[in-house]
């Protein structure tokens, strides 16, 4: 046993062995600093306006009549799309789906006017590419979106063509006008809430790649004996010195990625930014406590860093936020529970996003905090595989 004084000073001696090793390899200052903010800055640019606009596309128009021709003039008004190419077949606009050139083409039929003023209800037929999910999206609504404004148009011209007012046809085209108001994100802003979940998962996942090496190099190197001496034999200090230099600058890296989103890039924060910072400090600690389960279980570097990339891959993917998890079958509902990520994106929803009492997210943060703990249980068995220092390739 050692006292409490004696006990800092070994805690010291870890970490500076530990920061010598921080400085000696690129790998470490790469994983640590240079990628989460290269990744931050990549997203945040990459949508900085929030929604695409000017999807490329393109109409087969088969009608050539005035009514198409301003069909299309309307359509391409729209701030999603732009109107690149008008095929002469339906053929010719698949070719160029096909080669990358747009992303959806809509087809107007013949006799278009002719059926739409005679009210034999012409089809129009729309084609996206959902292979890019967003543009595909996007253009699918614009389309629709246009095709329910045509009609109303058309019925329009032909109300008024039997001597009807536009008081009168107004009420009938829409009898009910809806007051939309998008509540967290009023601007339906893509970036708002996709970077506030890939920007975290980027930096969990190179949180337990990092883990996982710097204690999985210490087995393959020969090196984890000299690491247990240094610590006197007591795994919680050599543990606890080497993460502290890397969970204090994955905090400082996750910090300053939230000032870029809450700061420069004005994104919502209602409840200020103590509850998101406390929320990002817990999921260092309890992603570099789930790479410490990982090596206990498997003390293998190339194993726990295939587990890692793995765990970090699935937590972006099962987090909720493109995906709701109630419409997941049981077994899954249940499964994202066990995901650091999950709660981190539950705080931000609750805290910056819709602004609520932090008593309603008790149960997020002490998730966090119990994940951080979770790996005390295997330290002993980690210990083990540290003396024994058998590497398996």
């Amino acid at each position: 046993m050692v006292d409490l004084r004696s006990g800092f000073k070994i805690l010291g001696t870890v970490i500076v062995r530990e920061l010598h090793r921080l400085v000696s390899r690129p790998i470490y200052i790469l994983c640590l600093i240079v990628a989460p903010l290269i990744s931050c800055i990549f997203l945040l640019t990459l949508m900085d306006k929030g929604l695409p606009e000017r999807l490329p596309t393109a109409v087969v128009d088969l009608d050539h009549s005035t009514a198409s021709r301003n069909f299309i003039r309307q359509l391409n008004s729209l701030s999603l799309i732009q109107v690149v190419e008008q095929p002469n077949s339906f053929t010719e606009a698949r070719e160029s789906l096909q080669r990358g050139q747009i992303y959806g083409f809509l087809v107007i039929p013949e006799s278009f006017e002719a059926k739409a003023m005679a009210g034999r209800q012409p089809e129009l037929s729309f084609y996206t590419n959902n292979g890019y999910y967003i543009p595909g999206a996007l253009l699918y609504k614009g389309f629709k979106t246009m095709s329910v404004l045509a009609s109303g148009a058309i019925v329009q011209q032909t109300l008024l063509a039997h001597g009807q007012y536009g008081y009168e046809i107004t009420p009938k085209l829409q009898p009910i006008v809806p007051d939309v108001h998008a509540l967290g994100n009023p601007w339906l802003n893509y970036s708002v809430y996709l970077n506030n979940t890939f920007i975290p998962g980027m930096l969990q996942l190179l949180i337990l790649l990092t883990t996982v090496f710097s204690i999985g190099s210490e087995i393959k190197h020969g090196t984890s004996r000299e690491w247990l001496a240094k610590s006197h034999n007591s795994i919680i200090l050599a543990i606890t010195g080497k993460l502290l230099p890397q969970t204090v600058i994955f905090f400082v890296v996750g910090a300053l990625c939230q000032s870029l989103l809450y700061g420069y890039w004005h994104f919502p924060l209602h409840n200020g930014i103590w509850p998101m910072l406390s929320a990002m400090l817990l999921l260092v600690i309890a992603s570099q406590s789930y790479a410490v389960i990982m090596m206990s279980i498997a003390p293998s570097l190339r194993i726990g860093l295939s587990m890692a990339g793995l765990f970090g891959i699935i937590s972006i993917s099962i987090t909720g936020f493109s995906f709701p998890v109630p419409a997941m079958y049981s077994p899954f509902r249940l499964l994202t529970n066990i995901f650091p990520l999950r709660h981190y994106f539950l705080i931000y929803a609750d805290q910056a996003l819709n602004g609520i009492p932090l008593y309603y997210s008790r149960i997020q943060y002490l998730a966090l905090f119990l994940f951080a703990l979770a790996s005390l249980p295997l330290l002993p068995r980690l210990k083990k595989a540290l003396q024994r220092q058998i590497y398996v390739p």
